[in-house]
C-alpha cells in the first residue's frame, strides 16, 4: 500500500473511533468586516433580500467587502432559502466570502418542528465551503446582529461545523483531511453570557462527537467492526468519563447463565464471539429517573439460512446502526453530563452467519423471559437479539422507560423512505417525548400504528409466537413482537426503526442517525421529572 504522509492504512491494527481532530469553535467580538482568515460566512434571511428587510449593518458590511455580498446575491439568484449558499474569492482580509440561506426570519427557531435547524445548516455549510477552498480558519456572522445568538443557536452552529466536513475516508491511503481547524462565531463581546455561550458550544461539540462515533462504527467494514470492536468502543466511552460511566461486557457463558436463548441462537452460527455490552451513565447527585437505550448490534447479517440473495447483502455492515446510535448517545452524554437521569446503554452484539450448528428455519428458541419463538425466517434475527436485551434492561437494570432502536425492517423503508424513522409505541407520552427530542436533533421521526389485529400473523401452532408474519405490515408486526418482551404496564417503551435513515446511499456513508435524538431524549427525561 502506498504511504500517505508517513502513514499507511493497516487493517491488521485497530482503527480509531473518533476523528484525529475537531473544529475549535469559539466566540469572537471582531466585526465581520474586520475579520481576517480564510473564509467568512454570512447568514442571510429571506427578508434580508428585499429593500424593506435589509439592515443598515448588512449594507455597511457589503461595502466593506467590496459589494461581494450583493454581487453573489445577483449572480447566483440567491433567495436566502435554508440550505442554499454561494461563495466567491474576495482576496481581502477574508480570502473567501460565503453567503448562506437561513430561511424566513419568523421561523428562525434553533429547533424547528420538522427537519434540520437553519443554524445547524449554517455550520454545515461553513465546513463544506472550507473543505472546498481548503480553508483552515473560518468565521460566521448573522445578518441580524441586533440580538445575540441564543445558547441553542450557538450549539447548533457548533454541531453543524463539526459534522459538515465529514467524509468516510479512513480506509483510503490518499485520504484528504478536512482542512477546517477553527471557527469563530462573530458576536459583540458584551452580548450574552460568555460562559453560558461556551457551554452551549461545548454541548454542540459533544453531540457531534457522539454522531461521529456512530458513523465511524456503522461505516466500518465487518472485518473491522466485529462484536469485539463494539465492546472496545464502549470501553473507550467509559474511559473518556470514568466519573459517570461504567462498563460491563457479558460473554457467552454469562448469557447462557441468564437463559438468553434468542440472542444465543442468532450468535451460534458465527466464529466471532458475541459481546453483550452494558454501559451505565450515572450522574452525580440525585437520580430522578432510570432509563434504557437498547440498540440492535448485528455487525454483519448474512440472513442465515434465509440468505439475502435479493441484494443488499454487501451493505449488511450497517445492521448495527442501532448499536452505533446508542453508543453515540452514550458518548454525547459522557461529554454533556446531564443531571438527574441514570442511563443504561445496551447492545446484544453478534453476527448472523451460516453454520452447521447454528439456527435453522423451524427451530424453536426460548428467550430469557421464558417465551418460546418458532423461527420461520433466520433473516428476522435482530428482533431475537433485542428481545433478550429488552429483558435485561427491565430485569437487571430496573429501567422505568426504554427505547430500542434498530435497522429492523425493509418494510419501514418502504413506508417512510430513507430520511424518516418510524416510532412504534402504545404510549402517547413516549411518542411525544421522542418527537420532541427529534425536533431538538433535526432527525425526522414519525409515529406508526401498533395494530393489534396484525398479531394474528405472528401466532404459532407449536410455540408462543413466530418471529415473522406475512409480507404486509412487516414493520408493525416486528414492533408487536418486541412489545411481547416489555411489561408495558410497568415500563414505558418505544421502538424506533431506522432502517431507512441509518445510511446515506447517495453519499455512500453512514449518517449516525439516532445518536443525537437519543441523547436529547435522555436529557429531557430528567428535566421532565
Amino acid at each position: 500500500m502506498a504511504e500517505q504522509e508517513g502513514r499507511r492504512v493497516d487493517l491488521s491494527k485497530e482503527v480509531p473511533f473518533y476523528p484525529d481532530s475537531s473544529v475549535q469553535v469559539q466566540l469572537d467580538s471582531t466585526a465581520a468586516g474586520e475579520w481576517q482568515g480564510d473564509l467568512l460566512a454570512i447568514g442571510l434571511y429571506e427578508e434580508d433580500l428585499n429593500d424593506e428587510g435589509e439592515s443598515p449593518v448588512l449594507r455597511q458590511l457589503d461595502k466593506q467587502l467590496q459589494e461581494l455580498i450583493s454581487d453573489l446575491i445577483e449572480t447566483a439568484e440567491f433567495k436566502g432559502k435554508q440550505g442554499t449558499s454561494s461563495s466567491a474569492r474576495l482576496g481581502g482580509k477574508a480570502k473567501y466570502v460565503c453567503i448562506v440561506g437561513l430561511g424566513k426570519k419568523d421561523a428562525k427557531s434553533p429547533a424547528p418542528v420538522w427537519g434540520v435547524s437553519p443554524f445547524m445548516a449554517l455550520g454545515t455549510a461553513v465546513a463544506s465551503a472550507a473543505k472546498q477552498y481548503k480553508g483552515a480558519t473560518a468565521a460566521v456572522s448573522i445578518s441580524d446582529s441586533s440580538e445575540p445568538l441564543t445558547a441553542k443557536q450557538l450549539e447548533k452552529i457548533a454541531l453543524g461545523a463539526q459534522l459538515g466536513g465529514y467524509e468516510a475516508t479512513r480506509f483510503k491511503n490518499a485520504a484528504p483531511k478536512a482542512p477546517l481547524q477553527s471557527l469563530a462565531i462573530l458576536q459583540k463581546a458584551s452580548a450574552g453570557d460568555s460562559a453560558g455561550a461556551q457551554e452551549a458550544i461545548n454541548r454542540g461539540t459533544s453531540l457531534a462527537k457522539g454522531n461521529l462515533l456512530a458513523r465511524y462504527l456503522v461505516e466500518a467494514p465487518p472485518n473491522i467492526c466485529t462484536p469485539t470492536h463494539i465492546a472496545k468502543a464502549a470501553r473507550a466511552i467509559a474511559e473518556s468519563a470514568p466519573d459517570v460511566m461504567s462498563l460491563e461486557v457479558l460473554e457467552k457463558a454469562d448469557c447462557e447463565a441468564m437463559g438468553m436463548g434468542c440472542f444465543l441462537g442468532v450468535a451460534e452460527c458465527s466464529a466471532e464471539p458475541l459481546k453483550f455490552v452494558h454501559l451505565t451513565y450515572k450522574p452525580k447527585g440525585e437520580v430522578r429517573k432510570v432509563i434504557g437505550l437498547v440498540g440492535k448490534g448485528l455487525t454483519f447479517d448474512s440472513g442465515g439460512y434465509n440468505l439475502k440473495v435479493g441484494g443488499m447483502i454487501e451493505m449488511m455492515k450497517f445492521d448495527m446502526g442501532g448499536a452505533g446510535a446508542v453508543l453515540g448517545a452514550a458518548q454525547a452524554l459522557a461529554g454533556i453530563k446531564p443531571e438527574g437521569v441514570e442511563v443504561h446503554i445496551i447492545t446484544a452484539s453478534c453476527e448472523n452467519m451460516i453454520d452447521g450448528k447454528g439456527m435453522r428455519p423451524g427451530d424453536i428458541l426460548q428467550a430469557a423471559n421464558g417465551k418460546t419463538v418458532e423461527v420461520n425466517n433466520t433473516d428476522a434475527e435482530g428482533r431475537l437479539t433485542l428481545a433478550d436485551a429488552l429483558w435485561f434492561a427491565q430485569e437487571k437494570c430496573k429501567v422505568q422507560a426504554v427505547v430500542d432502536i434498530a435497522t429492523l425492517t425493509g418494510a419501514c423503508m418502504v413506508a417512510l423512505g430513507n430520511q424518516v424513522a418510524g416510532i412504534f409505541t402504545p404510549n402517547a407520552g413516549m411518542a411525544d417525548s421522542l418527537q420532541k427530542a427529534s425536533e431538538a436533533s433535526g432527525e425526522k421521526l414519525w409515529r406508526m400504528p401498533m395494530e393489534e389485529s396484525y398479531w394474528e400473523q405472528m401466532k404459532s401452532p407449536i410455540a408462543d409466537m413466530k418471529n415473522t408474519g406475512g409480507r404486509m405490515g412487516g414493520a408493525i408486526t416486528a414492533a408487536l413482537f418486541l412489545e411481547k418482551y416489555v411489561d408495558t404496564d410497568k415500563v414505558e417503551w418505544a421502538h424506533v426503526d431506522i432502517a431507512g435513515p441509518a445510511w446515506d446511499e447517495k453519499a455512500g456513508s453512514a449518517t449516525g442517525f439516532g445518536a443525537t435524538t437519543l441523547a436529547e431524549w435522555a436529557i429531557q427525561q430528567a428535566a421532565s421529572q
